[in-house]
């Protein structure tokens, strides 16, 4: 049964509540992510659960056909990225208030990885071409993230 959790950004200006069915992170490789965000970008799929507060403050950035990375337009934190078209919404671990009982359980973009830094953790892995094949949509073949 999953739970409601909440979280926003570093000056309160976004506020959220989402129902994550578990509290597996995945670390997202790929050179935007990592440019974004200064590292590998950790997150919790939300699915179509995630629900803002004041939606208004929400930068939208559309990095692709298929996706668009959205932050706080006053503080300028990464939030979340979702997958346009599909509901589906990859909400940063770091944004929920509550951030006991993690698991790091996947990374994709593993081929993307900086040789600088690894996790000790044992993970899913996925490659880019692997990521696509899953998740871009069918009539776009394969969009650049």
């Amino acid at each position: 049964m999953s739970k409601t959790l909440s979280g926003g950004c570093l000056c309160g200006a976004v506020r959220f509540t989402a129902e994550p069915a578990n509290r597996e992170i995945g670390a997202c490789h790929c050179g935007m992510c990592r440019k974004w965000t200064a590292g590998p970008f950790l997150v919790i799929d939300c699915g179509d659960t995630l629900k803002l507060g004041d939606g208004a403050q929400v930068g939208v950035y559309r990095s692709s056909e298929w996706a668009e990375r959205c932050f706080c337009k006053q503080c300028g934190t990464p939030l979340f990225y979702r997958l346009v078209g599909q509901n589906m919404h990859f909400v940063s671990a770091e944004a929920f208030d509550d951030r006991s009982g993690y698991a790091l359980t996947s990374q994709v973009f593993i081929d993307e990885k900086p040789s600088y830094y690894d996790f000790a953790n044992k993970t899913q892995n996925m490659t880019g071409a692997e990521v696509f094949a899953a998740f871009a949509p069918p009539d776009t073949g394969q969009a650049k993230e």
